[in-house]
Formats: C-alpha cells, structure tokens, sequence
C-alpha cells in the first residue's frame, strides 16, 4: 500500500476536531467548548447552535470542504480521535451516512479494502468492522466489543415510512443476544411498542443502537438537513453529529461550522485545477471545436511532461448535451456524438455516453483496472445529458462543454466538481494544466460567468468572497466584460452620445435598457455599462436611421473598451513574492526550519520524575466522582439535569465493560495508544510502567479502576510528556539557534523560500471594513485578511500610503494557520506569522529588501520576546535580504526607520 501522506489542511483539519472534543472535556459543555474552540483557531467564537429533539449539548459540529477536499479520508480519520478524545472508550459505533446507494456502495468498499488510504486511515483507531446495514441487522454483540464498528448506510435506510426499511425497527431473533442482563436505565431508554403493561422492547437494530450511543458521521450532510431526517437520527441516541459538507447550511437550521476550509487552500495544496478558464460562443459547433482544440494542446503538453518524468495524463472532456423533446430539435447526445464523429473525425470508441439509458460509463469501470483513468482506455470524451453517476471521480476531466446556457443547477455543479480534481494531486510545470476550461454556447459572457460562479458557490463550496478570481475568461475581449472578476478595482465611465432621432427603448430587452438613460433636452443617449456586440444589435434596432445606427456603435465599442479602466493587483500583475525562509544544518545538509524536531537534542525519559503529579491525581479524582454517579446540574427553571458528556461515559460504561487487564497488559495498551515519534518504544514503556505502578501503589486505585479511566490517563501521560518534550525542545532551540556559534548552524538561503503564489490567499475571514474603510491599492492580492485590531489595521493603511509613495513596492496581511498561503518564523513552541511583508522597491534590477512588520498591542508586548527574537535572527542572517520589525503604540517611525534603513529606536 502506497502511504498516503496528509495535506497541511487536513491535518489542520483533524488538529480542529481533536481541539474540540478535548474542549468538551474541558469546560462546562460541548456548546460552550464549540464557541472557546473556535475563538481559539479563529480569534472569532462562533455561535453553537443546538438541534432541536437532541440534548442541548451534544457534540454536533460540521467541516465545510469544498470539492475535491477529501472529506471521506477525513472522517475515516477523525473515528480515531473520536473513541481516544471524545468517548474516550476503545471501541465505538460509528454511524455513517450517505446520500445515495451508488455512494454507500464505493465508501463501504474503500473502507473494506486494505490497500485503501480510507481503510488505513480507519485503522488508527484500532480493530474494524465494517458493515452494510443488511449485515447489521444481525451483528454479534461480540464484534460489537471487539472492535470499533462501522455501519455505512444511506439516510433514507432509516426511515420508518419506507416500508422495506422497517426491519431496522422491528425484532429479531439474531439481535436478541443484546439485551441480556440489561439495567432498568438501560431498559427504560429503548423503543417500546405498546404502553404499561403491555410495553414490550423490540430486540432491533434500532435499539442495539440506542444502548451503544453510536456517533454519527453525516457525509455530504447537506442532503440530509430536514426535519424528517434530524428526527431519524434522534431515534438513537447519538453520542454526537459530524457533519461532513462543501456547501452547509447557515441560515435554515444551521450547522456549527468548526473549521472551514476554503478553496485557494486546495489550490495552494495542488488538490484542485484553478482558475476555471470560461469562453463563451454563440455557435455550438465553433463552440465544441474549439473545446477539441483546447484538449488537444493540452494533450501535448501532457505528452511533453510524461517525457520529462510526470505520471500519465488525458485530458477528457465533459460535454452536457441537451435533453430530448418531442418534436422539438435539441442539442442531445446522438446529435453531438454524430458531431464528433461526422465533423471532427473522433473515432467511436474515444466517445463514451452517460444517461439514464446509456451505461457507458459502468462499462468503462468493468473493462479497465482503473476505469477512465488507464492508461488503455481510449476514452477523451464523455457525453452527458443532466449529471454524471454519483461518486464518479475521474481527475482526468480538464474541459466541461455545455451545449445550453447554464440552467440546470444540479447538472452543472456535478460536472464542475468533475473538472476541478488535480490529477495526481500534484502541480505540472506547465501551468496550463494545472487550470481547468469551460466552454459555454451563450451571447452573453458576462451572465454565463455570473452563472457559473454561483455553481462554484452553491454545488462545490467555494466561497462567495473567493469565487471571482477562480472564474477567468479565456479571451482578453470576453475578460473586459467580466466586470464582476474586478469588483471593486474598475472604474467604468459612462459614454454618451447624440442622436438624431429618438431611441424606441421600450422595443429594447430590458437588461439592455437598465444600462440606458435618454435624455431628451440634450438628445443625448447615455450608456452606464458595457455593452456587448448582442446588446448593441438589440439597441441599433431601436433607431431608423443609419447615423444613429452608426452612433451607437461607436458608443458601444467604446463602452466595452477605452471606457473601462481595471485596476490590477501586484499578484494580477504577474509580480512574484518570495521571502526567503529560515533553514537548518543537519549532517551538513541545509533543510527547512519548520519542524523542532530536526532539533538535536537529548530526549531520555528514563532521566524524568514518572510520579503522578497532584494535578493528575485531582483529574482521576473528579473523574470517578462523575463516572459513578453521573454529574448534575440544575437548569434555569430549576430543574435538576444530567449534563451530556457524564451521563454519556456512563451509559458506554455499562455497554462496554472493561476487562480485568493486569499491570503488564494495560501498560502494553497506553504505549500502544500514546504515539510519540521522538520517542523509543523501550524509553516509552519504561515512563509509562514507572507512572502506572506509582499510581497503583495508592490508596483507592485498583487495577479495575485504572482499566475503567485508561483514556483519561492517557491522556493525562500524553500531556506530561508534551510538557516534558517542550522543555527539552526549548533548550535545544535557545543553543541552536542562539548560542555562540549559531552562523554555523542556521541560515537563510536561497535554497528555501515561500512563494505569495496568485491564487494561493485563503484568509479565514476578509476584512469587513469594522475598523474603518481605506482604498488600499498595493495589496499584493485583491482580497485582504481581517485585522486584529484597530490599531493593526492602522498600520496597513500606513504600509499602503507608504507604497503608493513608492518607498514600498506592495505588501500582504500575512495569514496565521494557513500554511499553503502564508510565511512563518519556526519556534520551539510553535510558529510566529508576523502580521504584514513587504516588497521593498527593486535596487539594480533586481527585487529589493522583504521587511517584516509586527504589530502588538502594548498589552502584549511583554510576551512577544520570542517573535522578536527569532524574528531578528531571520533578518540578521539574511544578509541584508530581511529586515525586521515590531511596532507598539502606533510608532510608525520604527517602520520608517527600516524603510530607510536606520537603526530602530530602542522602546
């Protein structure tokens, strides 16, 4: 199996979740962890908004991931932090739901399969099962206890309404094992069918369900946001919700968005081909032969990269013909193959149809080890009428073609996540295949990218904010109608023009006449927006004569042309921004600074007190309290209430027994699930056998009360060890690259560098205008991050009049925890992002001085010594290349002083 290494954001991603359920360990609920979590990750807490039927505080949350993200592999990885963080418990129900059958089938066999990403990634969390809910209904209760259990299964499987789904509800006799031995509480919290006396508890899937509290992973969640469907999931009493989703919902019922991931990320990360190249052309034949010649240069660009050492690529392309109707001729898929065929020479079996009747596609898949994409399938063209086979993947899909204008919302967002997926995952030298194409038969460029960005928006994920600079036309002509690619950064200037004669503007369509005024005093037509060549054939028709025919096209031509003044960012531009990082010796080879441990350092545990220290005593204490008699509160009517998370570890308490473990066993069983890569196993299990016989030596604590609160004392063992490490770290860190002969370790060279790249800019939230509103003009990108602070957006505007001056060249906000899009300073505890970079104007030809700039607020000074520490090492070492500087109390002129390159007043 080949290893499948994660992307920065995924393992962001997966870094959020496990933040989370600690929090709710934490502090007093989920609810109040959801908000302190995201305050943390986002300098913004965001509201919890509970689900109506479900406890108040249950864990229930959602990962936004556009298109092409890889949300499954996510929430195969996520079940392991969900039994170690969350249930802490070691093995777990996982209820995992899909929108279709076609997709429940490809999961289920991805997870199954052995050699799969998304199978190893579920393998983290210990002995699997995966079932489909046929197998379920007669799962043994000994694979339940063995093992963490995956029941993949369409929502739709659960709905007491379909009548072949009932089985789920109704007894059977393989399930009966289950409900041997149960409590009253846990007899009282089944489904029941009749009352009093006559109650009688179904031995079903269902209520096999509701005693293990399974947790809920909701694939594609926003096809199951309906009232019908949240009342379903009640019915089990779940331990908690993660919805999985490109495009949640935030206003109906809305989901509690954890961490976002945005698209200029997948593209900074090479998962996804952006910009989407739009052309647009009225003839439907000019408008596929020219898709054909866009796939045949980038044919021969993939040959020329497959020559150079790149891996095997052809480019396909996704044609949506029109639907058949009787009587009426349409664009369908017959007309278009014979297109094809007839006009262009395509031999028939490089042309696949996929419809409802036409199987093209599953015949493909059966034929080809790795269905479209191999190497021996001649297909380069595949026809559709609405929407591709879900689940349907294939990364070679570069061009989408759509005979009709963009109206069938489903179909169009499906075939735009066909061609966004990278192949391989993996940037080409040739930028040109690392964009995907869209050809439109449309008159009007400007409503078609409108149009399809508002796919990109509502089907793939994107964000509205992001969405026009990932959406760019292909012709410079078509690119001066595309006002919305530039809002905010284009100035039109309205054209007027005297006629001879009154225009009957009530004879002109209505889009054309909202961009008009007449005046008749003046005789003067005055034209406020772009017209295109349609629009002015529509408006000449609304005159006589051939003067003012003639008038208005001048004025039309000049509307679309000198009229029009965009303004461009450094990043639109072409301009490239690199900053040079800081890199390492080890073993006399330079390497990247961006991890502590390429650190040398010593790391001995056997040299640390393995005590159990009084705060870890206190932790186990409070948690037994809670385990055995459930924790209570009282809620504002006055009503006593169990909180969530207490009553949770009781009722898996009694569905999990622990088992009599000895010393040796459950010391095995805590190094297995403390992964410390810096660590040796030998160094490991010596601390952690050390800890658990202190422990064992106290009073109260029995092998079988330790083998009950064993996720907490790993978690307790992994903390004390983190600490540990930091410490040892920290030292290595402060001689390395502050002792006497640092030079000779530390540099900042050439060979490492971080690239601003143009469509690489992901900011968690962009700047709303909250502290003021400044035209700035000499940000490298036209988005801009949030600021901090008032003053901290003070000092950007500072840096944007500097620039405009022309004593800076142009700057970025720097973003923090993005790391495909933003530049880092390497520390023993974590990375510091200083708030803004500039480009310094070029010297000699050549690109000037990168100067840093921090801005802390007085309150915060104090604790920023080691950003100003390292941040003064990079610019030291730099040789004149960085400068640096931290700026307090609006004292701009620190800044100027490195402009000029002064000393720096001392604070």
């Amino acid at each position: 199996m080949t290893p499948f290494t994660p992307k920065t954001y995924q393992q962001q991603v997966l870094d959020s979740v496990e933040a989370y359920f600690k929090a709710c360990h934490e502090l007093p609920s989920p609810a109040l962890a959801f908000t302190a979590t995201t305050e943390r990750l986002w300098g913004r807490g965001n509201p919890y908004h509970p689900l109506t039927g479900f406890p108040a505080d249950m864990p229930y949350f959602c990962l936004r991931v556009p298109t092409g993200g890889g949300k499954t592999w996510l929430a195969a990885k996520s079940v392991a932090l969900v039994n170690t963080h969350l249930l802490r418990c070691e093995y777990s129900v996982i209820l995992w739901l899909v929108p279709s059958k076609s997709i429940r089938e490809q999961t289920i066999k991805a997870l199954k399969d052995r050699s799969h990403p998304y199978h190893a990634a579920l393998r983290e969390a210990g002995p699997v099962t995966v079932l489909d809910l046929e197998e379920a209904k007669s799962v043994t209760r000994a694979t339940l206890d063995t093992s963490t259990t995956v029941i993949v299964a369409t929502r739709q499987a659960f709905q007491v309404e379909d009548e072949e789904c009932r089985k789920v509800y109704q007894s059977s006799g393989a399930l009966m094992h289950h409900f041997d031995n149960l409590s009253p509480h846990q007899r009282d919290a089944l489904l029941a069918e009749g009352e009093g006396s006559e109650r009688t508890v179904p031995y079903s899937l269902a209520n096999v369900l509701r005693l293990r509290r399974p947790f809920v992973i909701v694939d594609e969640a926003h096809n199951s946001r309906t009232e019908l469907a949240f009342d379903m999931l009640a019915r089990f009493r779940p331990s908690g919700v993660l919805e999985l989703t490109a495009t949640p919902d935030l206003t109906r019922t809305p989901s509690n968005v954890l961490h976002s991931v945005s698209a200029a990320e997948l593209k900074a990360e090479e998962m996804i081909k952006l910009p989407v190249l739009l052309e647009t052309e009225p003839n439907w034949q000019q408008c596929l032969a020219d898709a054909l010649a866009r796939r045949e240069a980038l044919h021969k660009l993939a040959d020329e990269e497959r020559r150079a050492g790149a891996p095997y690529l052809r480019p396909v392309v996704l044609i949506q013909s029109e639907p058949r109707r009787a009587g009426v001729e349409t664009l369908d898929f017959d007309r278009v193959k014979h297109e094809l065929i007839a006009n262009h020479g395509i031999p028939p079996e490089e042309i696949v149809v996929a419809t409802g009747e036409e199987k093209g596609l599953e015949q493909i898949d059966a034929t080809y080890p790795r269905g479209i994409a191999d190497p021996a399938c001649p297909v380069k063209f595949v026809i559709t009428q609405k929407a591709l086979a879900e689940g349907w993947d294939c990364p070679f899909a570069y061009i989408l073609v759509s005979m009709a204008e963009l109206k069938s919302a489903t179909a169009v967002e499906q075939l735009l996540g066909r061609i966004l997926r990278q192949p391989n995952a993996r940037h080409f030298a040739d930028q040109r295949l690392n964009q995907s194409y869209a050809f439109v038969v449309s008159r009007n460029f400007a409503e078609t990218a409108a149009a399809l960005r508002d796919r990109l928006v509502a089907g793939a994920g994107f964000e509205r904010r992001e969405v026009a600079e990932f959406v760019a036309a292909a012709l410079p002509e078509q690119a001066r109608l595309d006002l919305e690619a530039h809002a905010g950064r284009v100035v039109v200037r309205p054209v007027a023009v005297t006629l001879p004669e009154k225009p009957d503007l009530k004879s002109v369509p209505k889009p054309v006449r909202d961009k008009l005024s007449w005046d008749s005093a003046l005789n003067t037509l005055t034209l406020h927006a772009p017209l295109s060549e349609d629009e002015t054939e529509a408006l000449k028709a609304s005159v006589t004569s051939a003067t003012a025919a003639a008038a208005i096209e001048e004025a039309a031509e000049k509307s679309r042309t000198t009229a029009i003044e965009f303004f461009q960012t450094p990043a639109e531009q072409g301009e490239r921004f690199r900053v040079p990082q800081l890199a390492l010796r080890v073993q006399g080879k330079l390497q990247l600074f961006d991890d502590p441990e390429v650190l040398e350092y010593p790391w001995n545990l056997s040299l640390y007190d393995a005590e159990p220290t009084a705060g870890e005593l206190a932790a186990l204490g409070a948690a037994l309290k809670v385990a055995e008699g459930g924790e209570i509160d009282v809620d504002a009517g006055g009503h006593v209430v169990s909180r969530f998370l207490p009553e949770l570890q009781r009722d898996l308490g009694l569905v999990y027994p622990p088992e009599h473990w000895d010393e040796v066993r459950l010391a095995t069983w805590l190094c297995r699930n403390l992964p410390e890569p810096s660590l040796t196993h030998e160094n490991k299990q010596a601390f952690v056998a050390a800890w658990l016989t202190a422990l064992l030596r106290r009073d109260g604590f029995t092998l079988a009360r330790v083998n009950l609160q064993k996720f907490l004392i790993r978690n307790l063992i992994e903390a004390r060890i983190r600490e540990l490490r930091k410490q040892a770290v920290g030292k290595a860190y402060q001689q390395t690259l502050f002792g006497d002969d640092a030079a000779s370790r530390v540099a900042v060279s050439d060979q490492y560098v971080f690239e601003f790249h143009a469509l690489a800019y992901a900011p968690s939230r962009d700047y709303d205008g909250r502290f003021g509103h400044f035209d700035f003009r000499k940000h490298f990108y036209g988005r801009i991050g949030d600021f901090d602070s008032k003053e901290e957006f003070e000092c950007a505007c500072q840096l944007d009049i500097w620039a405009q001056q022309g004593r800076i060249k142009f700057w970025v906000r720097n973003l923090v925890r993005r790391e495909g899009c933003s530049f880092f300073l390497q520390k023993a505890d974590g990375r510091f992002y200083p708030d803004f970079l500039c480009q310094l104007p070029d010297v000699a030809g050549q690109p000037g001085p990168i100067l840093a700039v921090e801005y802390k607020g007085a309150d915060r000074w104090n604790g920023a010594e080691n950003d100003r520490l390292i941040g003064g090492l990079w610019a030291n070492l730099s040789e004149g290349r960085c400068r640096f500087v931290m700026v307090t109390d609006r004292r701009w002129d620190w800044i100027e002083a490195q402009l000029n390159r002064l000393p720096v007043p001392q604070r």
